[in-house]
């Protein structure tokens, strides 16, 4: 694809993907424990200049996990309600790291800070507790599927580089 063809690609594409991300309040993700054991869940989120945001208990499942192994999958959906045909529902899925936020950082401040911007005092009344932790996740590369055959693969800096799969939207993660 033409450089050109490129910019206009991401011109018209980063904005709608910013707009899909702020419209969903929770995420799905896929974390695994200490022996590989998958485990599927979900989390509301904060999104952040840095990456996205999620204060989760040490005692779920997916809170564990997330202590054992950095590595997950991360998924926003559109509403089966909204689509326009469940086989094909927009998303965005990315795989990424997830960091534990010290409490006493200020990256906590303001993880805690957006959380509780868009959830109301129920986030500073979790964050108080001692068995819920602050996870930034940082995703490394991204796929976007606006339905079918518009699958579009993100990766770079901030996930801002656009490439349309026309092999379909299965292949291989590029390597972080």
């Amino acid at each position: 694809m033409s450089t050109e063809k490129e910019q206009r690609l991401r011109e018209k594409l980063l904005p709608e993907i910013e707009e899909f991300k702020a419209q969903r309040s929770t995420l799905q993700l896929a974390t695994q424990d200490a022996d590989g054991v998958p485990n599927a869940s979900y989390a509301p989120f904060a999104l952040a200049d840095d990456g996205f945001y999620i204060l989760v208990s040490e005692l779920a499942r997916h809170g564990t996990n997330l202590q054992a192994s950095d590595k997950l999958s991360v998924m926003l959906v559109e509403d089966e309600s909204e689509s326009k045909s469940v086989f094909a529902r927009k998303r965005l899925t990315f795989d990424a790291t997830a960091e534990v936020v010290a409490r006493d950082s200020e990256t906590f401040t303001k993880g805690v800070a957006a959380l509780s911007a868009r959830f109301g005092e129920m986030i500073d009344n979790l964050a108080a507790l001692k068995d819920f932790n602050l996870f930034k996740l940082n995703p490394h590369h991204g796929l976007y599927v606006k339905g079918f055959g518009q699958a579009f693969s993100l990766s770079g800096a901030e996930l801002l580089d656009v490439d349309w799969k026309r092999d379909g939207h299965h292949g291989t993660p590029k390597q972080a």
